[in-house]
């Protein structure tokens, strides 16, 4: 079992920043990729950002050049530092952790943090 909790949502402004910042506990030696998705109103849940353990991340494409991704495995944090914040970002963002055992794949969800980009 892996548990993730989400901090650093809330309101800004369009051009301004925010960071969001997902911990993980429990069985975490067995985590694989660590990410963040981004869920607004109407819409499908979405990748925004990945992180895998051996270093290769990739951002969806409405994203790249302004959010940032981070892991600290020994921490078992990922971070994602979002600027030049846009209102089209505004969703509940959630934090997304996988395990692996043998050939079976587990995925884990935070609870999600609200980001709303306004003037």
């Amino acid at each position: 079992q892996v548990q993730l909790v989400e901090s650093g949502g809330g309101l800004v402004q369009p051009g301004g920043s925010l960071r969001l910042s997902c911990a993980a506990s429990g069985s975490i030696f067995s985590i694989n990729v660590m990410a963040w998705y981004r869920q607004a109103p109407g819409k499908q849940r979405e990748l925004v950002a990945r992180f895998t353990r051996g270093g290769n991340t990739n951002y969806a494409d409405s994203v790249k050049g302004r959010f940032t991704i981070s892991r600290d495995n020994a921490k078992n944090t990922v971070s994602l530092q979002m600027n030049s914040l846009k209102p089209e970002d505004t969703a509940v963002y959630y934090c997304y952790a996988d395990t692996q055992w043998f050939q079976q794949t587990t995925k884990y969800w935070g609870q999600g943090t609200q980001v709303t980009v306004s003037s």
